[in-house]
This record gives C-alpha cells, structure tokens and sequence, in this order.
C-alpha cells in the first residue's frame, strides 16, 4: 500500500509545466501529476502502445485536446479517458492541475 499526499505536489513553474512522477514502478500502472502554468499548452500527442489513460482534472481550466485541433472543456472533476495510441493533450487556461494514470505504464 502506498499513499501519496497530493498536496505535497501543488508546484507551479511560471510559463511552465512541471511534472511530478507519482507511481512509477507499477507493473499495472503509472500515475502522473502536471502542473500547467495559465496559458500553457501540453502538446499533442500519442503512444505506439497498446493500453488506455485517463486524465483528471484536479484543480483549474483548459481544455482536452486531441485529434484534427480537437477541444474539450475541461475544469476540476472532469475526466478524459482514450487509448493511449489516440492523440491526447491538455491546454491550461487558468493554472491547472491533472492528474494522469497509463495503464500499462510506459
């Protein structure tokens, strides 16, 4: 069992997106927090690997991004779940907290 404080990894980088790696050595799965700073973009993008992620919105607004310039609302609570082979990115509006889970890991 592993329990891990949230509030531990509440850090922004001005302009910047900072990640914090938070279950790494799983053989199930890999858990992620980024922090993006008002404005910036987590860029689209895709894995060549089987498996499915999720993206959780922990605190703040932009949007989900994914395939030909794709845009969903996202704020605190929404979830965005896709295959990690489908184009998947975030763009912050305001300072913006996610929480990302890849199962399998990559």
């Amino acid at each position: 069992m592993q329990v891990i404080k949230l509030d531990e990894t509440n850090a922004f980088t001005p302009g910047q997106m900072k990640r914090f790696i938070l279950v790494e050595k799983s053989e199930s799965f890999k858990i992620i927090n980024f922090n993006l700073d008002a404005g910036v973009l987590f860029p689209v993008h895709s894995h060549d690997l089987d498996g499915e992620l999720s993206i959780l919105v922990l605190d703040g607004e932009g949007f989900f991004l994914g395939a030909e310039d794709t845009e969903i609302p996202a704020e605190k609570g929404d979830i965005l779940v896709s295959e990690i082979r489908e184009p998947h990115g975030v763009r912050s509006t305001t300072k913006m907290r996610i929480l990302v889970t890849i199962a399998p890991p990559t």
